[in-house]
């Protein structure tokens, strides 16, 4: 028994090793549809934002990260999303003018996705399956390689300036 456990960690997490997201089609802010191959040979950290929740402030930390990191190959991406304590209720234009005047977020902005149940979006389905680990909060963040594969997953309370998440995306963009 203890082997077939065994075994059957094993393999997901050889095929969590291999899950690309580049092939995954989302929609931006405006509605265009698009795939995340648009930015293949970058380094990726995707994080599941809200307006209204105690965790908003860190836009101007991934703002900043952004602006500082951006030129080296990394590229923020904020995927707004209402599944938990509906802490995202605006539309998409309400969340854009949100991000825009009170945090002059100029990183690439989604339309809402969600996480949780039968409707979660396929990107959210593809960075749990790879990581292992259900989204638990907002602000949770995903970094994505060069290539594609998920490397590692970083909780809400991570902000985006700590050394942690700083020397992993440094490690990811060499």
């Amino acid at each position: 028994m203890k082997a077939l456990l065994l075994s059957l960690l094993m393999t997901s997490v050889a095929l969590a090793a291999d899950t690309n997201v580049q092939d995954i089609k989302v929609k931006d802010i405006d509605g265009k549809e698009e795939t995340l191959k648009a930015y293949s040979g970058k380094v990726l950290l995707i994080v599941n934002v809200a307006s209204e929740c105690g965790y908003t402030p860190q836009y101007a930390g991934l703002q900043a990260l952004s602006e500082k990191m951006s030129g080296k190959g990394l590229v923020v991406m904020g995927f707004p999303c209402n599944d938990f304590g509906g802490q995202e209720p605006g539309s998409e234009s309400a969340i854009k003018a949100f991000c825009t005047e009170n945090y002059k977020v100029t990183f690439p902005m989604f339309a809402k996705v969600a996480i949780k149940g039968d409707g979660k979006h396929p990107l959210y389905s593809a960075l749990q399956s790879a990581t292992g680990s259900e989204v638990g909060w907002n602000f949770e963040k995903f970094l994505v390689g060069k290539d594609g594969k998920v490397l590692q997953k970083f909780g809400s309370d991570v902000e985006p300036n700590s050394p942690e998440l700083t020397a992993a995306i440094e490690a990811a963009l060499k």
